[in-house]
């Protein structure tokens, strides 16, 4: 049985999953919404709309469905949905120009974060942390996320600091017509560290971060999708198309996929004493 506590943050993301859906929608169909965005960013826009209509606010949906029903499994993967739902929407909210579709945007992330945050906090640890059956996905995974937050760190300061010491903004920020990256903001100063920590966490052995993992994982995912269908989206309209961010993103999101699997699929129901961890020798036994 589903507490109410956590019955009533699951539909809450219903919700914002409906009202994200309706969002996306109305932009795909008058680009109008976006007039005011430079050519590259547009095509980004809208990408991150097509993924969010017809993946993650449908996931959102049929994880927060299952996880109703009791699904274990299902529960990470959906707080993982949320914090990649809040993630964008602060994007939509602060770095696209006010428009019609603002207060519905807002909405959508006051939604998420509320759903995001009471859902992380009610995890009942008797029946939702996690358990994995496999110990060497959960090191493997946790290697992973330290990985990728590494990279990905890097290779955001690798523009943001010769930036800084010429004295001249990074030239993307022309290219994307805004006055700083949101997306280096939100993953130098949250998703990297926490990533990091979430990852470091685990290979000491904590349970609770490996209840969190899926959802970094499952943040990564849905990271990756928006990326690859930008030059879709660029060859469509007629714009030069960055074919070449496919095959790097592409190789990054099939690993992460492959790791998803592979955790959810040793995931089983928890214990009151917590479940394995990467530093448990051999197999854990069934709760």
């Amino acid at each position: 049985m589903v507490a109410s506590a956590t019955r009533s943050w699951l539909l809450l993301s219903i919700g914002a999953a409906g009202l994200a859906m309706l969002g996306s929608a109305v932009a795909l169909a008058d680009q109008q919404v976006y007039d005011q965005l430079t050519k590259a960013f547009l095509s980004q826009a809208l990408a991150q709309d097509l993924v969010n209509l017809v993946v993650v606010s449908p996931a959102i949906m049929v994880l927060a469905v299952l996880a109703l029903r009791g699904s274990v499994r299902a529960y990470p993967l959906w707080l993982g949905t949320l914090l990649f739902t809040a993630y964008n929407y602060v994007i939509y909210t602060v770095a696209i120009p006010f428009g019609t579709l603002f207060l519905l945007w807002v909405a959508v992330l006051g939604m998420t974060l509320f759903a995001l945050l009471g859902g992380a906090a009610v995890i009942d640890r008797a029946e939702l942390l996690a358990h994995y059956r496999d110990v060497r996905a959960p090191r493997v995974a946790g290697w992973a996320l330290i990985v990728i937050a590494l990279l990905f760190g890097a290779l955001w300061l690798s523009e943001d600091v010769p930036a800084l010491l010429a004295g001249t903004p990074p030239a993307s920020l022309a290219e994307q017509g805004v006055i700083t990256n949101p997306v280096h903001v939100l993953d130098l100063a949250f998703f990297l560290p926490a990533t990091l920590l979430v990852g470091t966490a685990w290979l000491r052995g904590s349970a609770r971060a490996g209840t969190f993992a899926p959802a970094f994982l499952a943040f990564l995912l849905f990271t990756g999708l928006p990326i690859i269908v930008t030059p879709v989206v660029q060859a469509v309209r007629g714009d030069d198309a960055a074919w070449g961010v496919i095959v790097p993103i592409g190789i990054i999101t099939v690993i992460v996929l492959g790791l998803l699997g592979w955790l959810i699929s040793s995931m089983g129901p928890g214990t009151t004493t917590g479940g394995a961890h990467p530093d448990r020798r051999g197999h854990p036994s069934d709760p």
